[in-house]
């Protein structure tokens, strides 16, 4: 197994500016980046996402709007309106909703929208990959002065720590399991496919493509009815940190326990872990093992 390398010591949280804008997707991430910022005494901007973000978010921030997914002029607008100039994005932004029936007319994209997505949804000359679409809302964003940065700068204890977080160090096989699946995440990774891999004596059982890591999970049980595999799931190794971070959380015990996973494996220092009192406990409830590792080099199968 390659070499295990130390973490750096924790980050300490990075001041924000005075007033934050915040670009909210599903689950709950944003709430927690927009709880890190209140207690920063930040003025908090927040863009709901319809159909993705958390009606609590209203209460929690200083201002708060709902907007659609193609509404990038609207939101530009809005962080111009309450003068932000610094804004950050967390939580899952459902990119299956582009392939449904009549998507384009449900969600009405506006110019902005339009002008800066024509080569990937019109003349098909750029792709559509995670990081090239975010990149472009990233870009389009700072075009009018508003720069985004990690959310994770602002709460830097939400990134996992390297070691194991719930039950036993994984015997041999589970490690040959992990190296295994760990090498093939990282291809998958490096070609903005995904970022998980379900494995299973060294067999990939399924690998996460655009429907996200919990259907990638129920696909490996509904393949092994047997269950006990491992999930593994990483960083891309250009990962930016502004965007697409990995995420685990109470819901990735759920659909693991229900698919018969037994194995969590993540990358310390680059995966985002909600709730971890609750995670670790529902964890050992279900006797179910997780580890966050950190790997110098590439990974490559015992032989």
């Amino acid at each position: 197994m390659s070499e295990i390398l130390p973490l750096s010591p924790q980050a300490d949280p990075i001041a924000p500016p005075n007033r934050v804008g915040l670009l909210a997707g599903w689950g709950r991430y944003p709430i927690v980046v927009a709880e890190a910022l209140k207690r920063a005494n930040c003025h908090v901007a927040c863009l709901g996402i319809k159909d993705h973000a958390d009606p609590s978010l209203a209460e929690l921030c200083d201002e708060f709007k709902w907007l659609g997914l193609a509404k990038l002029g609207g939101a530009i607008r809005f962080m111009q309106t309450h003068n932000i100039r610094h804004a950050t994005m967390a939580g899952k932004f459902h990119k299956m909703l582009i392939y449904q029936r009549l998507a384009w007319l449900k969600h009405l994209p506006d110019w902005t929208f339009l002008a800066t997505f024509y080569p990937h949804f019109i003349t098909g000359t750029k792709d559509r990959k995670d990081d090239t679409l975010l990149g472009a809302i990233v870009g389009a964003f700072a075009q009018e002065g508003i720069a985004f940065g990690p959310a994770t700068d602002f709460a830097p204890e939400l990134l996992v720590k390297q070691g194991t977080l719930v039950g036993r160090d994984p015997t041999t096989k589970q490690q040959r399991d992990i190296e295994f699946g760990w090498d093939v995440a990282k291809q998958l990774g490096a070609l903005d496919v995904g970022q998980s891999v379900c494995v299973k004596d060294r067999a990939v059982l399924a690998v996460e493509a655009i429907e996200g890591t919990d259907a990638c999970i129920r696909r490996a049980g509904e393949i092994c009815p047997a269950g006990g595999f491992t999930v593994v799931k990483v960083a891309k190794p250009q990962q930016d940190m502004r965007f697409d971070v990995p995420t685990i959380g109470l819901w990735t015990l759920d659909t693991m326990i229900a698919s018969g996973a037994r194995m969590l494996a993540v990358e310390a220092g680059r995966t985002i872990l909600l709730d971890e009192e609750e995670f670790v406990r529902k964890a050992i409830r279900h006797k179910i093992t997780v580890v966050a590792l950190q790997f110098g080099g590439a990974l490559r199968a015992a032989a």
